[in-house]
């Protein structure tokens, strides 16, 4: 897989807009465009998040103009607008390097709603020395919902290159906050003094910014992390909470993602909003300066991830970037590069300790036909075909019961250091004790040639306990692709559930593939059917993303099946390759409607008005 380029890492984001109501029935233009089902993608070309703003729900996001792969001096912000995060309509450019202070690249950055309820906009420029800077922008008629004009003012830059900050690490500007002394605060990354550290500014009027004496949090174990996010979660109610909210019964999350890895890590902490420092939880295990020792995002393929306050729904949610992992070169021949997952609300854990994360509740409007499993054991070696639905495209919500834990395979504690390993050497081919159990998805139908396996397997630990591994195998063994130049790693993470006292886990899957379309197709809401939320995994069209344990583990995964391209449909299918039965408790799965996602229009007739979001503007 290719390095990630540095100064692409940070989720731009965006404006989040609530409209009334939801977008109403659409259909996609033509177009003749390999597209994903519902996850967001600019019209073409290469893209690397969100915010509310007066009635709809706004995603600015990286976006390179001129073609499919990154490049340093094309780098914009593109901007679409959506009423239900599901449905997406473009709009051009909301920035471009025009100027000295980003005449090298528009990069990361996030947007802030003022008290008075104007939009401001933070981002890293790239100067026309290539030194990254912090600059601002406000819209250019604050008046239009779609905020499809913004001003970049000449005393650019409002934060520049600090003497002891290395002139390209310093960037990644939060979404600001506001303390209970009337100032402002923003965190960004950088590396001071050849210490990675989030930084914080303050500023009494969002133009003069002030360096705070102390970092927000440093670790000298790791030289650069990015696209910091610091926000508060409520400690006893899956509510979201604005980003300046304080006081009892408030914690605080810090996020960083590490470019040496491509991981994004957080963990639960206190933050002193007097001295702008934050210190991770004293009782947790995974706490320390060293992010890398901290709690994962997800147990996958996914980066920069941002969250957002959702003040429709009071909730908070999260965006991350999904690259690619085939070549450059099918890139260019996609005509795009890059996605986002699909939005995941999230929240604190009962025990206060992790983040609980679930897609958000409108990707259940792409329902319609459903099919169901109920009580079926699947036997050891068995394997089930889901049936009665097109399983090219589908949610699938499955609970295995497990009988008994007798025959779980002994863990020595060491082996939980390194879930990723532990899947590699226990795939969904060899058999063990209890489990391997779960979904194989993107199957062809030519004896499984092609399948992406997510599974359970449940280990006895040597000091007592049992513990639930969760993979996603797309190795060779697992054969997610026969293509050749194709990532296809395995990923794991481990579950905290009780399996000993709950005796069940529960998977969901959401699939899609890639489609080529060549004409109109139609883009239909659908019912409103609520499921439970147990374990998820979110397929849609080359990508995976699965929460298992009702959210507590997340692995996202790119896949490239070839009978897909081929023009072959998928299948779907429960299996067990454990020494005893499981039972499926419970299975529903729905076929799903495609999304109107940023195509490309037949003609430049560009967005109404009036707020109909069927029609989609041409870049």
């Amino acid at each position: 897989m290719a390095a990630l380029p540095l100064t692409v890492s940070t989720v731009i984001f965006c404006l989040l807009l609530l409209p009334s109501s939801s977008s109403p029935i659409c259909a996609a233009r033509k177009q003749d465009h390999v597209r994903t089902a519902y996850h967001f993608q600019p019209a073409k070309n290469w893209q690397n998040g969100p915010v509310y703003y007066n009635g709809m729900y706004h995603l600015f996001y990286q976006y390179n103009p001129h073609g499919a792969l990154w490049d340093v001096g094309n780098l914009s912000w593109g901007h679409s607008v959506s009423g239900d995060l599901v449905n997406w309509a473009a709009l051009g450019n909301a920035l471009d390097p025009t100027a000295p202070f980003d005449a090298n690249g528009c990069a990361s950055g996030s947007v802030t709603i003022l008290p008075d309820g104007q939009p401001v906009i933070l981002y890293s420029g790239i100067d026309a020395d290539r030194r990254q800077v912090q600059n601002i922008a406000f819209p250019k008629n604050p008046r239009d919902p779609l905020l499809r004009e913004w001003t970049k003012p000449s005393y650019n830059p409002v934060v520049p290159l600090p003497a002891d900050v290395s002139a390209d690490n310093f960037r990644d500007p939060t979404t600001a906050w506001l303390g209970r002394d009337g100032l402002w605060r923003f965190a960004i990354s950088a590396v001071a003094s050849g210490v990675g550290t989030t930084l914080v500014y303050r500023s009494v009027d969002f133009l003069r910014w002030e360096r705070n004496t102390a970092p927000l949090h440093a670790s000298r174990d790791a030289v650069m992390a990015e696209c910091p996010d610091l926000f508060p979660v409520a400690a006893r109610s899956a509510e979201g909470l604005d980003t300046s909210a304080r006081g009892p019964g408030v914690r605080h999350v810090l996020k960083v993602s590490m470019p040496d890895t491509l991981q994004d890590y957080y963990t639960v902490g206190r933050y002193d909003d007097e001295a702008d420092t934050f210190t991770p939880d004293e009782d947790d295990s995974r706490g320390g300066d060293d992010y890398r020792s901290w709690r994962r995002i997800d147990h996958g393929h996914l980066y920069a991830s941002k969250t957002f306050f959702d003040a429709r729904r009071n909730r908070r949610v999260l965006w991350a970037w999904v690259n690619e992992s085939d070549s450059e070169a099918d890139d260019v021949a996609r005509g795009w590069s890059g996605l986002q997952s699909f939005p995941r609300a999230l929240w604190l854990d009962p025990a206060g300790r992790q983040l609980v994360q679930w897609p958000v509740e409108e990707i259940e409007s792409l329902r319609r036909r459903r099919a169901a499993l109920l009580g079926a054991e699947v036997e050891s070696g068995g394997l089930h075909e889901i049936g009665g639905i097109g399983s090219s495209q589908a949610d699938v919500d499955v609970v295995f019961e497990i009988p008994s834990l007798d025959r779980a395979e002994g863990l020595d504690a060491n082996r939980l250091l390194d879930a990723d390993a532990l899947c590699r050497e226990n795939g969904a081919s060899v058999q063990g004790g209890v489990g391997p159990f779960g979904l194989l998805v993107m199957a062809s139908g030519d004896g499984l040639r092609e399948h992406t396996a997510v599974f359970f397997r449940v280990f006895r630990l040597l000091h007592g306990g049992y513990t639930v591994l969760m993979c996603t195998d797309l190795t060779s063994t697992c054969r997610s692709s026969t293509k050749a130049g194709v990532y296809k790693p395995t990923h794991g993470g481990f579950v905290n559930v009780d399996i000993e006292k709950d005796k069940r886990i529960s998977l969901r899957t959401l699939l899609t593939e890639l489609l080529r379309i060549s004409k109109v197709m139609p883009c239909m809401l659908g019912t409103d059917d609520a499921s439970s939320r147990s374990c998820y995994t979110q397929i849609d069209r080359s990508i995976i993303e699965s929460f298992g344990g009702g959210g507590l583990t997340c692995m996202t995964a790119r896949v490239y099946p070839e009978h897909v391209a081929a023009g072959s449909s998928s299948h779907l299918h429960v299996f067990n390759n454990g020494s005893d039965a499981v039972k499926v408790r419970k299975l529903e799965a729905w076929e799903l409607a495609t999304a109107s996602v940023n195509v490309v229009a037949e003609e430049e007739d560009g967005l109404p008005a009036s707020g109909d979001m069927c029609r989609n503007a041409a870049y």
